[in-house]
């Protein structure tokens, strides 16, 4: 049984894991120079506490997990509500400080939001076929799940977070055979609803950001500073890097914050073309493979978690390097095993457990050219 699960794992993912993360740490070691390397260290702490949690995640049957989801879920939709009314914290109310360290609930809530979903609709479809999933009362049954979590992210707020737990969901009913009406109407709605909210509905400082993203120049020295700075780091670099230690950018404080959201900067200040290009192939191993696991997995509920939390990278991957090259709006999402935090880290960890998970419990090996 252990033979035939190693043999089944797909070992890129792994591979490319422990590759960004080193890439991470070399990054960081070098961002926190002037901090004493402070940020480093803590990076370590948290990689040290999230293995024993990773190989958990993907020794115990992804079938058990789904026992206790819908409590965990329930517990943190709790401490989604709790974390509301914490001190704010650069202008959102997303964590709770813990003196050393702080802990974010809505990292852990993509887990098992994902899982919750996915069983939610493979027990709606197992009563009554794959098509019962496009009967307007069971969808909107399935995006409560999703929506009540999402409405209590925003209001801290937090649209990045919010954004991922979106892909992660449009991937999964995708996948699920959804009638392809809907994705028309949902496109429609989107660009109805859109300007609405921009009008009406989100804060003036996230309409900033959105105007600067298209223009920068509108605030050199405000909303569009980090824009900019990210850019000049990015394109210091050329193709060989100036060199560990020796960003302009990284070094002098024009970067900021260079240890979550611009890392990517860093890296092509530092380290240059080569080794950014190197981070985006990485990804791209990762997400490519995480679809290959969801066509795979032995089941529509292994198929489903894995879709969904590979749609989760693709935002987090494409939000980040895209927000540093200035051609998406910032938003704070960071870049999976690379940026520092420790809910993050941790959430991806048990992400690629479960994918990992997924794979190493098919029943065989299908090679797809």
């Amino acid at each position: 049984m252990k033979k035939r699960m190693l043999k089944n794992i797909e070992w890129t993912i792994l591979i490319s894991v422990i590759l960004l993360l080193i890439i991470g740490l070399v990054a960081l070691f070098s961002a926190t120079k002037n901090t004493n390397y402070d940020e480093f260290k803590k990076q370590l702490i948290w990689i040290a506490v999230s293995i024993p949690v990773f190989i958990f995640s993907i020794m115990v049957d992804y079938q058990r997990i789904i026992k206790y989801s819908y409590v965990v879920y329930v517990i943190l939709l709790g401490l989604l509500v709790a974390v509301l009314f914490t001190p704010s914290i650069n202008g959102a109310t997303s964590w709770f400080d813990l003196g050393m360290f702080s802990f974010q609930p809505a990292e852990l809530m993509k887990i098992f939001a994902i899982i919750v979903v996915s069983s939610v609709i493979v027990n709606i479809q197992r009563h009554g076929g794959n098509d019962q999933i496009s009967k307007p009362l069971k969808l909107l049954f399935v995006l409560l799940f999703v929506a009540i979590p999402i409405f209590l992210i925003l209001k801290q707020p937090d649209y990045g977070t919010a954004g991922a737990f979106l892909v992660a969901t449009i991937f999964i009913l995708f996948s699920s055979g959804i009638k392809k009406r809907y994705i028309v109407i949902a496109i429609i709605l989107t660009v109805i609803i859109l300007p609405i909210l921009y009008y009406f509905v989100i804060p003036e400082h996230a309409k900033t950001r959105i105007d600067v993203f298209f223009n920068p120049e509108l605030d050199p020295r405000g909303a569009g500073y980090n824009s900019m700075q990210s850019k000049l780091a990015i394109g210091a670099g050329q193709f060989l890097g100036m060199g560990l230690l020796k960003g302009n950018q990284t070094q002098l404080g024009f970067l900021y914050p260079k240890t979550t959201d611009f890392i990517f900067a860093v890296i092509c200040e530092e380290m240059g073309f080569i080794v950014g290009t190197i981070v985006i192939c990485l990804y791209v191993a990762l997400i490519t493979k995480g679809i290959y696991v969801a066509k795979t997995a032995k089941d529509d509920l292994g198929s489903y978690i894995a879709i969904g939390i590979t749609g989760i990278f693709v935002f987090h991957v494409l939000e980040n390097i895209g927000m540093t090259m200035g051609i998406l709006p910032i938003t704070g999402v960071p870049l999976p095993f690379v940026s520092y935090g420790g809910s993050s880290l941790i959430t991806n960890f048990i992400l690629i457990g479960l994918l990992l998970n997924i794979s190493a419990r098919r029943k065989k090996v299908i090679f797809v050219e």
